[in-house]
Protein backbone atom coordinates (compact mmCIF):
# COMPACT_ATOMS: atom_id res chain seq x y z
CA UNK A 1 0.00 0.00 0.00
CA UNK A 2 2.57 2.65 0.92
CA UNK A 3 4.67 1.91 -2.16
CA UNK A 4 1.48 2.39 -4.63
CA UNK A 5 0.57 5.33 -2.35
CA UNK A 6 4.03 6.76 -3.33
CA UNK A 7 3.70 6.05 -7.02
CA UNK A 8 0.91 7.45 -7.39
CA UNK A 9 1.75 10.44 -5.43
CA UNK A 10 5.10 10.86 -7.78
CA UNK A 11 2.80 10.11 -10.66
CA UNK A 12 0.37 13.16 -9.75
CA UNK A 13 3.39 15.66 -9.38
CA UNK A 14 5.08 14.89 -12.52
CA UNK A 15 2.25 14.85 -14.72
CA UNK A 16 0.40 18.01 -15.99
CA UNK A 17 2.63 20.41 -14.52
CA UNK A 18 2.28 23.50 -16.30
CA UNK A 19 2.39 27.05 -14.92
CA UNK A 20 -1.08 27.85 -15.65
CA UNK A 21 -2.31 24.71 -14.53
CA UNK A 22 -0.19 24.66 -11.02
CA UNK A 23 -1.49 28.02 -10.48
CA UNK A 24 -4.80 27.11 -11.02
CA UNK A 25 -4.91 24.27 -8.19
CA UNK A 26 -3.81 26.45 -5.72
CA UNK A 27 -6.53 28.83 -6.20
CA UNK A 28 -8.56 25.95 -5.83
CA UNK A 29 -6.52 24.27 -2.77
CA UNK A 30 -6.66 28.36 -1.42
CA UNK A 31 -10.64 28.65 -1.58
CA UNK A 32 -10.62 25.95 0.46
CA UNK A 33 -8.84 26.81 3.41
CA UNK A 34 -10.38 26.57 6.64
CA UNK A 35 -13.78 25.39 4.49
CA UNK A 36 -14.17 29.02 3.03
CA UNK A 37 -15.38 28.44 -0.42
CA UNK A 38 -18.22 25.46 1.35
CA UNK A 39 -18.84 28.11 4.31
CA UNK A 40 -19.54 30.43 1.05
CA UNK A 41 -21.77 28.44 -1.01
CA UNK A 42 -23.72 27.56 2.15
CA UNK A 43 -24.45 31.17 2.46
CA UNK A 44 -25.22 31.27 -1.17
CA UNK A 45 -27.65 28.48 -0.95
CA UNK A 46 -29.51 30.21 2.21
CA UNK A 47 -29.96 33.31 0.41
CA UNK A 48 -31.30 31.61 -2.89
CA UNK A 49 -33.82 29.37 -1.00
CA UNK A 50 -35.57 31.04 1.81
CA UNK A 51 -37.86 27.61 3.14
CA UNK A 52 -34.42 25.72 3.39
CA UNK A 53 -32.34 29.05 4.70
CA UNK A 54 -31.84 27.68 8.42
CA UNK A 55 -30.72 24.02 6.78
CA UNK A 56 -28.15 25.62 4.27
CA UNK A 57 -26.59 27.78 7.36
CA UNK A 58 -26.51 24.86 9.34
CA UNK A 59 -24.41 23.01 6.39
CA UNK A 60 -22.51 26.11 5.84
CA UNK A 61 -20.90 25.27 9.30
CA UNK A 62 -20.21 21.48 8.37
CA UNK A 63 -16.94 21.93 6.28
CA UNK A 64 -14.67 24.07 8.84
CA UNK A 65 -16.21 22.19 11.72
CA UNK A 66 -14.33 19.18 10.07
CA UNK A 67 -11.44 20.51 10.02
CA UNK A 68 -11.28 20.36 13.82
CA UNK A 69 -12.11 16.78 14.23
CA UNK A 70 -9.58 16.33 11.35
CA UNK A 71 -6.85 18.42 13.31
CA UNK A 72 -7.66 16.24 16.47
CA UNK A 73 -6.98 12.78 14.13
CA UNK A 74 -4.14 14.25 12.45
CA UNK A 75 -2.48 14.84 15.96
CA UNK A 76 -3.15 11.01 16.69
CA UNK A 77 -2.08 9.50 13.76
CA UNK A 78 1.40 12.24 13.47
CA UNK A 79 2.49 11.14 9.35
CA UNK A 80 4.18 13.67 7.88
CA UNK A 81 3.59 15.52 4.79
CA UNK A 82 5.33 13.83 1.93
CA UNK A 83 8.72 14.79 0.85
CA UNK A 84 10.13 13.79 -2.97
CA UNK A 85 13.31 15.06 -3.37
CA UNK A 86 13.26 17.31 -6.17
CA UNK A 87 9.48 18.33 -6.10
CA UNK A 88 9.00 20.66 -3.16
CA UNK A 89 5.73 20.99 -2.62
CA UNK A 90 3.88 23.81 -4.31
CA UNK A 91 1.86 25.38 -0.88
CA UNK A 92 2.10 25.72 2.10
CA UNK A 93 0.07 23.92 5.25
CA UNK A 94 -0.16 25.03 8.94
CA UNK A 95 1.16 21.85 10.16
CA UNK A 96 3.23 19.49 9.03
CA UNK A 97 0.71 16.68 9.36
CA UNK A 98 -0.28 14.51 6.61
CA UNK A 99 -3.62 12.54 7.51
CA UNK A 100 -6.32 12.73 6.80
CA UNK A 101 -6.40 15.65 4.37
CA UNK A 102 -8.54 18.55 5.70
CA UNK A 103 -9.36 19.98 2.45
CA UNK A 104 -10.82 16.70 1.45
CA UNK A 105 -12.47 15.78 4.78
CA UNK A 106 -14.34 19.73 4.88
CA UNK A 107 -15.03 19.15 1.06
CA UNK A 108 -16.61 15.77 1.19
CA UNK A 109 -18.32 16.75 4.74
CA UNK A 110 -20.00 19.54 3.37
CA UNK A 111 -21.13 18.63 -0.21
CA UNK A 112 -22.72 15.81 1.42
CA UNK A 113 -24.42 17.99 3.85
CA UNK A 114 -25.40 20.25 1.10
CA UNK A 115 -26.57 17.43 -1.14
CA UNK A 116 -28.75 16.17 1.21
CA UNK A 117 -30.61 19.69 1.10
CA UNK A 118 -31.09 19.27 -2.62
CA UNK A 119 -30.00 16.79 -4.54
CA UNK A 120 -30.31 18.27 -7.97
CA UNK A 121 -27.10 19.58 -7.26
CA UNK A 122 -25.18 16.65 -5.92
CA UNK A 123 -22.95 16.22 -9.32
CA UNK A 124 -21.79 20.16 -8.96
CA UNK A 125 -21.18 19.29 -5.33
CA UNK A 126 -19.28 16.33 -5.31
CA UNK A 127 -17.08 17.54 -8.60
CA UNK A 128 -16.08 20.27 -7.01
CA UNK A 129 -14.85 18.31 -3.44
CA UNK A 130 -13.48 16.19 -6.08
CA UNK A 131 -11.37 18.80 -7.54
CA UNK A 132 -10.55 20.26 -4.54
CA UNK A 133 -9.30 16.81 -3.30
CA UNK A 134 -7.33 16.41 -6.01
CA UNK A 135 -5.02 19.33 -5.51
CA UNK A 136 -4.03 18.52 -2.57
CA UNK A 137 -1.52 15.19 -4.27
CA UNK A 138 -0.90 17.35 -7.55
CA UNK A 139 0.57 20.05 -5.80
CA UNK A 140 2.68 17.71 -3.10
CA UNK A 141 1.07 18.47 0.07
CA UNK A 142 -0.63 14.89 0.68
CA UNK A 143 -0.19 11.46 0.03
CA UNK A 144 -3.63 9.91 -2.35
CA UNK A 145 -4.32 7.97 1.06
CA UNK A 146 -4.31 11.22 3.10
CA UNK A 147 -7.26 12.41 0.76
CA UNK A 148 -9.28 9.22 0.14
CA UNK A 149 -9.40 8.89 3.96
CA UNK A 150 -10.28 12.60 4.15
CA UNK A 151 -13.24 12.28 1.58
CA UNK A 152 -14.37 8.87 3.78
CA UNK A 153 -14.52 10.92 6.79
CA UNK A 154 -16.25 13.68 5.38
CA UNK A 155 -18.68 11.99 3.53
CA UNK A 156 -19.65 10.31 6.75
CA UNK A 157 -19.86 13.32 8.36
CA UNK A 158 -22.02 14.81 6.24
CA UNK A 159 -24.38 11.96 6.00
CA UNK A 160 -24.55 11.96 10.02
CA UNK A 161 -24.75 15.98 10.93
CA UNK A 162 -27.98 16.76 12.12
CA UNK A 163 -29.84 19.63 10.06
CA UNK A 164 -32.75 21.43 10.55
CA UNK A 165 -36.03 21.28 9.00
CA UNK A 166 -37.01 22.92 6.45
CA UNK A 167 -39.74 25.95 7.16
CA UNK A 168 -42.97 24.67 5.67
CA UNK A 169 -44.37 27.92 5.41
CA UNK A 170 -43.25 29.09 2.52
CA UNK A 171 -42.24 32.32 4.19
CA UNK A 172 -38.86 31.55 4.71
CA UNK A 173 -37.50 30.60 8.26
CA UNK A 174 -36.26 34.48 8.73
CA UNK A 175 -40.16 35.68 8.53
CA UNK A 176 -42.51 36.76 11.71
CA UNK A 177 -45.45 34.80 13.38
CA UNK A 178 -48.38 34.69 11.27
CA UNK A 179 -51.81 35.62 12.66
CA UNK A 180 -54.73 32.61 12.60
Amino acid sequence: MKRADLSLLRFMRTRGHAPVAERAAQLVAGSGENGYLWFGIGLAGAAADPPRRRQWLAASLVGPAAIGLNFGIKLLVKRPRPQLEGLPPLGGAPSSLSFPSAHATASFAAATAMARIEPRVRPALFGTATLMALTRPYLGMHYPSDVLAGAALGSVLGAVVPLPRPDRSGAGPLAGPTCA
